[in-house]
């Protein structure tokens, strides 16, 4: 048994462990990138060569044999492992060239990123981005990306992470809206307005509640968890909504209203696996993602 595990090639068990996550040969293909057809030969391989039965096939799928129960666990490992060697790697090129992959809100990635990325592009053309604009967490542990920017601190082990500052919240309608409907004098005067909401995201009530504004879901009479659409909600006269001041302002479409109650800030923090961090590549963009976004701070706009 010592000499075929040491013959264990890691493509056999990281299709494996594709399988066994997906539950189906598909669900691992679209995972991995990878045939069907391959994956079942890779499967079939590192059965035959370790002497185990991995999978039971059954209609809806496949699900993991004994024998594939005892495997999970130290393939897992390995998974970690073989992430750890990439990890390494890539974090001590010697190079400025490659690839650096960026996930952000969708607000962020939507609305300031574009220009900070072109005029990085165009004076670091060898470096290539990826932009994945998603308000879920993306794991620097394995690459999912290279460099996360969130409203909240990461806490993973092994990140480096920064706070860049704070995003100013404000008060704002279409401008089309408040000729419709007229401006309302302060906060006891939005309940005769119509109001844009999320739906089960508690965000904007926690955000009024500490404001001194007691409202309710249902009060909202337009409710969306999708950020970029409920910022085009707002723009397009649905009603009175919430947003980042640094985003709205300029808008010719948008008034802010002042309602006389304080907002809460948005943290932004910029994060990168900890070997990564000093990749040459990365460093170049964390520093103008830092340099690009430092002027829609709260603190840099008013001083």
């Amino acid at each position: 048994m010592d000499g075929m595990l040491k013959q264990v090639d890691w493509a056999l068990v990281q299709a494996f462990l594709a399988v066994a996550e997906a539950g189906s040969l598909s669900g691992a293909a679209r995972a991995l990138g990878r045939s069907q057809p391959t994956l079942g030969r890779q499967v079939k391989a590192l059965e035959d060569q370790l002497g185990l039965r991995l999978f039971q096939r059954h209609p809806k799928g496949l699900s993991l044999s004994p024998g594939g129960e005892g495997l999970l666990s130290p393939a897992r490992a390995m998974g970690d492992a073989m992430g750890e060697i990439a990890l390494y790697a890539a974090g001590h090129e010697a190079g400025a060239a490659g690839t650096v992959r960026i996930t952000a809100s969708e607000m962020v990635s939507h609305y300031l990123l574009p220009s900070i990325l072109v005029q990085l592009r165009q004076e670091a053309p060898e470096i290539e981005i990826e932009l994945v604009a998603s308000d879920t967490t993306e794991n620097l542990l394995y690459r999912e990306a290279d460099i996360a920017l969130r409203m909240y601190e990461p806490r993973q082990l092994d990140l480096v992470a920064r706070r860049l500052g704070e995003i100013e919240i404000g008060v704002f309608a279409a401008k089309s809206y408040l000729a419709r409907r007229g401006w309302p004098a302060g906060p006891d005067d939005l309940s005769q307005h119509d109001l844009v909401g999320y739906d089960r995201s508690e965000l904007i009530l926690r955000g009024m509640r500490e404001g001194g504004i007691e409202m309710r879901r249902e009060d909202f009479a337009l409710r969306c968890d999708g950020q970029v659409i409920y910022w085009e909600l707002v723009r397009a006269g649905g009603g009175i909504g919430f947003g980042q001041v640094p985003i709205a302002e300029g808008d010719p479409l948008i008034a802010r209203l002042e309602l006389g109650s304080p907002m809460p800030t948005l943290p932004l923090w910029i994060a990168a696996h900890r070997e990564m961090r000093h990749a040459p590549r990365v460093r170049r963009v964390w520093e103008a993602l830092a340099e690009g976004l430092a002027p829609h701070f709260k603190a840099n706009r008013t001083a």
